[in-house]
């Protein structure tokens, strides 16, 4: 029917032709030679994390190099790569798509290196696309374009021979390096050598044989100190800094540096571990017992680990160096992998401060928390004073005043602080104020703080010390240095800052604290932490220590090798790393219940699941405890879990082989 009622008689429309379909590009002519790629694709996916094959065009034939960054089509979209290889046929039957871009002919990923994180996969249950991502930086087009570095001094500086006159056994180490031996040492620094220069007369050794080295330290807010100590040993342009606090384009020029093989020398933080350095002779790390050189990001290796596998792999020397000592790197030494390179007992024991050690107490008193013989110290003092402060903030623990129960938040049970002054209270957890508490077992209003941090305790000593001018040094506000003169620094373990000529007193505040954590590396940890307070007193200074004194006999007796003994053998007796193997898988309790039944290696010991985290109840950890020998095997169980989950498109499980903390 038309609009006005009447009966349409008219023939159909002809249909619409439909458009003529595009002509389909001809595949492109193959490269003359070695046609086809082998990429690893960043895909991000466990169950795909291995090489595709690719095509490689004429029109790319020279710019695609192994080992430089390219573009694929994946999955229906362009995604990065690295192109490891190029042969000459593929085990593919199909055709194979072509790459799509070559980004840069710069090879950034060298060979050595994808071993390396092929190493790494196998030991912390990774993927290679992860530890890629930890080893090589993003590009910098610009710093990748600019020219290269400088030229070295013309002349090597001499090796002395007497560079490390405290140690027995330190001139034949350092000529082993220069030899171009693959030495293999754990030294025990003294507070009267300089950390930055014993380390670098080894790398100048390892230079001496025409080969490199690689130092990690854990903090960058040290670098700008060990970089000056290696300019003025190894003289100008030897060396590059490398670390993730970099900008872009510095880190990567200073990465492009290694890579190009412009230095033989990269001193940074633990990004510094995966730098491709030729000829890598050494590899030494500072203070190998701190948790920055844990990396936080999967696979989430630790530093040393990462060094002493590039140390086997390429037939490197090893230094481990510190002023405490690891149970780790305790256990090289026992095992006979490294020579123990440490002072004899009297030049031990003079260097160091014998730290006064007392509870607080005075005539059958009460403890106080700042004691009689801290004041008189203080007051005797002719420099500046170092207060060692277990916790940064204010009032970092809250209990009732009448009844002793720990203050908590009404919303989610976690508990309260006080971050300033006069501040109100708010939760740890999820920061909701509290500004009428009262305790809900006895209803008193009161508080009491049985811990505080640094901030609160620098109120009470500016009040007891108001001649001092007071520094504090924690959390968001971490000093470097500080200038010398009548003032008090007080500091949270790890955020001490250098002081010219060293502090005439340094005290450690509430030892008890730091030793409270339900931790199994709180003895270790503990230590180190007071260990390097203790050395950065000056000649002749003094030293107090507030706690238990059958706790700190190892700061009296200056006797860090003795105290990683002892806890080498208690990880011995309990299983744990590095005689055993132990592994955390994090997820909901319904991923949790199978794996727990599941089969993992033969002496397997499953242990959980239990809460991971207080504040998320519903996220659960199971831990695996398995020997030594049988890390390997459990390592491929659990990249085999994480891959079954991947490629069904499941819940995600979070896998930490021998964290540091469980």
């Amino acid at each position: 029917m038309t609009d006005d009622g009447q009966l349409d008689l008219g023939l159909p429309s002809p249909p619409v032709p439909k458009p003529a379909a595009a002509p389909r590009k001809p595949p492109p002519e193959p490269a003359p030679d070695l046609p086809v790629a082998r990429v690893q694709v960043d895909t991000g996916l466990a169950h795909l994390d291995r090489p595709f094959d690719y095509l490689v065009p004429a029109t790319l034939h020279e710019a695609a190099v192994p080992g430089c960054r390219v573009k694929v089509r994946f999955a229906g979209r362009q995604t990065d790569g690295f192109l490891l290889e190029r042969v000459a046929q593929s085990e593919h039957e199909g055709t194979l798509a072509p790459l799509a871009k070559v980004v840069s002919s710069e090879p950034v990923l060298a060979p050595e290196v994808l071993d390396l994180a092929r190493a790494v996969v196998d030991r912390w249950a990774g993927t290679v696309g992860d530890v890629l991502r930890l080893a090589i930086p993003p590009r910098h087009a610009r710093a990748e374009a600019a020219g290269r570095l400088e030229a070295a001094d013309a002349e090597l500086p001499a090796l002395d021979p007497d560079a490390w006159p405290t140690i027995g056994g330190g001139a034949s180490y350092l000529a082993a390096l220069r030899d171009g031996r693959s030495a293999r040492a754990v030294r025990s620094v003294l507070p009267t050598e300089l950390p930055a220069e014993v380390v670098a007369h080894a790398v100048l050794a390892a230079l001496h044989a025409g080969r490199g080295s690689i130092v990690c330290v854990p903090d960058a807010s040290d670098l700008a100190r060990w970089d000056s100590a290696f300019t003025e040993v190894l003289g100008r342009g030897r060396h590059v800094v490398l670390s993730a606090a970099q900008g872009p384009a510095a880190r990567y020029r200073a990465f492009l540096a290694a890579s190009r093989g412009d230095v033989q020398v990269v001193l940074g933080t633990r990004a510094a571990a995966w730098a491709p350095v030729r000829d890598l002779g050494l590899v030494a790390v500072w203070d190998d017992g701190d948790d920055l050189l844990a990396e936080p990001r999967a696979p989430y290796p630790h530093s040393r680990e990462v060094l002493l596998t590039r140390a086997h792999e390429q037939e490197a020397g090893v230094l481990l160096a510190g002023h405490a000592r690891s149970a780790e790197a305790q256990a090289l030494v026992a095992s006979g992998w490294c020579v123990d390179l440490s002072a004899d007992d009297p030049v031990r024991r003079a260097a160091w401060v014998r730290p006064e050690v007392t509870d607080g107490s005075s005539h059958g008193s009460a403890p106080a928390r700042l004691p009689a013989e801290v004041f008189a110290a203080i007051r005797g003092a002719e420099g500046a004073v170092l207060v060692q402060v277990p916790r940064r903030g204010y009032r970092a623990s809250l209990s009732c005043q009448a009844c002793r129960e720990p203050a908590r938040c009404s919303a989610c049970a976690g508990p309260l602080v006080q971050l300033a002054s006069k501040a109100q209270l708010v939760c740890r957890w999820c920061a909701t104020p509290a500004p009428d508490w009262t305790c809900p077992h006895c209803g008193s209003p009161r508080l009491r703080a049985p811990v505080v941090g640094q901030l609160r305790t620098a109120e009470e000593y500016a009040r007891a010390f108001a001649d001092h001018e007071i520094t504090t040094s924690g959390g968001d506000s971490v000093l470097t240095d500080v200038e010398p003169g009548h003032r008090i620094v007080l500091a949270t373990p790890g955020a001490e800052p250098h002081v010219a000529g060293g502090y005439a007193v340094i005290v450690l505040m509430d030892t008890w604290l730091a030793l409270g954590r339900d931790d199994v590396r709180v003895t270790e940890e503990a230590h180190r932490r007071w260990f390097n307070a203790l050395a950065l007193a000056a000649p002749g200074g003094r030293a107090i220590a507030v706690g238990d004194p059958g706790s700190l006999q190892a700061l009296v007796r200056a006797d860090p090798v003795g105290l990683a003994h002892r806890e080498l053998e208690m990880r011995r007796e309990t299983h744990l790393p590095p005689f055993g193997r132990l592994a955390t898988v994090e997820a909901v309790p319904e991923v949790l219940g199978p794996l727990a039944e599941r089969d993992w290696t033969p002496n397997t010991e499953v242990l959980g699941p239990v809460a991971a985290d207080p504040r998320d109840p519903t996220v659960q950890r199971l831990v695996l405890r398995a020997p030594r020998s049988e890390g390997p095997a459990l390592s491929a169980a659990l990249r085999e879990v994480v891959a079954e989950r991947s490629a069904a498109k499941q819940t995600s499980v979070r896998v930490q082989v021998d964290p540091l903390t469980f």
